[in-house]
């Protein structure tokens, strides 16, 4: 984080800047952000930091990790400014989006784990198989069956990008590969733990991206890792917050 500069009395831009491993410009540009509380000035015009202003800024630089540069800004800005209430507003925002963060990678995995084997089932006996169609293809009623919803369900789920089936090009029936039916179950079991379907949409196209659930194992640890990260960073910038928060007084 750099080291501290508390026992100086005055600091000069540079001597904060290397104390934190910036450059002078981005000092200044903290300060004119409101990220610092406005410097002091020499007889001849010279910038001049204290301790206060190190304490901003190792408590800016702390917070960052954990809730972002704009939110870090706007948190710094509102305490610079008086209204600490709105920092901790902001704070308690960015907790509660970590929260609903690691709400869904639950449901994520709770849903890959109801998955269990992804075998499309085959057409059923009022489906028109054509030449086109491989073993495991399926058709819209069948797979609507299996998962005990509609087929209109189904199309408003093709609508919203969560599944993609072929047309069959003789008679213009839908038809489900295992793709497609491995998509729909887990689109399924998202929408009974209560997502909505553009909250779906991008973790079935993660899904797509991996090349299937077994990849997706690799990036949901990395999702866990990321999580505790961010958790962590935001209890750093807290302390940090907390220590400015005293100096200010």
């Amino acid at each position: 984080m750099g080291r501290n500069l508390q026992s100086s009395d005055r600091l000069r831009p540079v001597d904060l800047a290397r104390g934190h491993g910036l450059s002078t410009q981005a000092v200044r540009n903290y300060e004119a952000a409101g990220i610092l509380p406005a410097a002091g000035r020499t007889p001849h015009g010279y910038r001049t930091y204290t301790s206060l202003h190190d304490g901003a800024l190792r408590a800016f630089l702390a917070l960052v990790p954990g809730h972002g540069h704009r939110t870090a800004t706007s948190i710094m800005r509102a305490v610079n400014q008086g209204t600490s209430d709105d920092a901790f507003r902001l704070i308690d925002e960015s907790h509660a989006q970590l929260a609903d963060d690691r709400r869904t990678l639950q449901a994520v995995e709770r849903a890959l784990r109801d998955l269990g084997p992804t075998t499309a089932s085959g057409p059923g006996a009022g489906s028109r198989p054509t030449a086109a169609s491989r073993p495991d293809d399926t058709f819209i009623g069948p797979l609507a069956g299996k998962l005990g919803i509609r087929p209109a369900t189904l199309r408003a789920w093709e609508r919203a990008g969560l599944v993609r089936p072929r047309r069959d090009p003789r008679t213009g029936y839908r038809v489900y590969d295992e793709a497609d039916v491995r998509d729909a179950r887990l689109a399924h079991q998202l929408r009974r733990g209560g997502y909505l379907l553009e909250q779906i949409a991008p973790l079935i196209a993660q899904v797509r991206a991996a090349g299937g659930l077994e990849p997706l194992e690799t990036a949901l640890r990395d999702w866990h890792r990321r999580l505790s990260a961010r958790a962590r960073a935001m209890l750093n910038g807290a302390a940090e917050l907390e220590a400015y928060l005293r100096r200010r007084g």
